[in-house]
């Protein structure tokens, strides 16, 4: 475990958990978290009801709260156990993450911790609906942890594109990097999509042009950031890469055994209305480390 703590201003932690063997690795980290910064920590559990249901089958509403209350229980004695102020939060009604949300800002919370999936993750979801959500409309920054995970700030990977939300990531992941002592490394993925038939006269013409852009704009990303880290006292290892983005980034965590991935909440194609981009959703639901996802 880092023995400073990763990030500034990170007085207070929310913790969300819904009971399911999927959050044990994020009630794990985030005690560990909250106790390495001397944060304090919110636990919130949001039951997920609706008036009818509640009409219907009060008694297992009932029984529902109670099984919260007990989990709610049980996560603060572990936080105290640690020396850890936790704050529980038990919530009911339809869509949780708007609760969580909620919660989040209320609080001000500098960080939302977070299983990758919950009860209704189904195999063939990369992650839970509701992760997704809460990633989508947190006012803050979110750590997506898998229930093996082990973050201990050893090495970081992060993803680069030169957008703003990926900029956001690498100040991030910079300033983690010089608290911890961590090996940093930095990605930038050319992408390579394959062109439909009426496509292929086109692509044929341009295709050196915007392969040299985009491998230009790469370099150039990446040279930056290297620039970034030396002015802090960071060394920086650059990769460049062709291919799918959310691939080469889960490749290079693996082969580099980085135990965190930080990203930004969207890419270069990102659109405001969207909840989150694409490879920022494949990354989080096919990484076997925890994902930190830095709002810009």
């Amino acid at each position: 475990m880092a023995q400073s703590c990763p990030t500034v201003k990170i007085e207070r932690l929310l913790l969300s958990t819904d009971g399911s063997e999927f959050g044990e690795g994020a009630i794990r980290e985030a005690i560990k978290l909250a106790k390495t910064c001397s944060s304090k920590l919110f636990a919130i559990y949001v039951i997920e009801t609706n008036p009818e249901y509640e009409t219907i089958a009060p008694q297992l509403v009932e029984k529902a709260e109670k099984e919260a209350r007990q989990h709610l229980e049980a996560v603060k004695a572990m936080a105290s156990k640690e020396g850890v102020e936790c704050e529980i939060i038990a919530r009911q009604g339809e869509d949780p993450f708007k609760y969580i949300v909620e919660e989040a800002a209320k609080n001000k919370v500098s960080m939302i911790i977070t299983g990758r999936r919950g009860r209704k993750g189904l195999k063939r979801l990369m992650m839970g609906s509701e992760t997704a959500k809460i990633i989508g409309h947190a006012p803050c920054d979110v750590l997506v942890v898998p229930r093996a995970a082990n973050i201990e700030f050893n090495r970081i990977i992060v993803a680069t594109d030169g957008s703003k939300y990926s900029e956001a990531a690498v100040r991030e992941a910079i300033g983690i990097a010089k608290r911890c002592g961590s090996t940093l490394i930095a990605i930038s993925v050319v992408p390579s999509e394959t062109a439909s038939p009426f496509d292929i006269v086109h692509t044929e013409m341009m295709k050196e042009t915007i392969v040299e852009k985009e491998l230009k704009m790469a370099e150039c990303t990446i040279k930056d950031l290297k620039a970034s880290s030396e002015k802090e006292g960071v060394s920086a290892t650059g990769f460049i890469y062709s291919g799918k983005p959310y691939e080469a980034i889960i490749n290079t965590a693996k082969e580099k055994k980085a135990d965190l991935i930080v990203v930004g909440s969207h890419g270069r194609t990102g659109i405001d209305r969207l909840l989150m981009g694409s490879v920022t959703e494949r990354v989080i639901g096919l990484s076997e480390c925890a994902v930190l996802v830095v709002r810009s």
